[in-house]
């Protein structure tokens, strides 16, 4: 008598394996962006409801990028556009 339920040939059960990591992979993706999106909307919230906090976060940044310079020293790649000055306000 012969099994009920046949054994799936090696190649199968190969690509079955190659087809769940590939999900497990996207599943992954897909939560890290959730988290980066549950972010950004609480980081537009927090500014939306306190304008200062954006002020706040501007000169943390700007203090982040002098220490920066001071303890890693003169930078030697081009400035990032968004560190450079606007010509229009000089």
């Amino acid at each position: 008598m012969t099994d009920s339920s046949p054994e799936r040939p090696q190649a199968d059960q190969d690509g079955v394996l190659e087809l769940n990591k590939d999900l497990e992979k996207m599943t992954e993706c897909a939560e890290n962006m959730s988290v980066q999106l549950t972010w950004m909307a609480y980081d537009l919230v927090a500014l939306r409801t306190s304008p200062e906090v954006g002020a706040l976060l501007q000169g943390l940044e700007e203090a982040y990028h002098r220490c920066r310079a001071a303890v890693c020293g003169a930078r030697s790649r081009e400035p990032d556009p968004e560190d450079r000055a606007d010509p229009s306000q000089i």
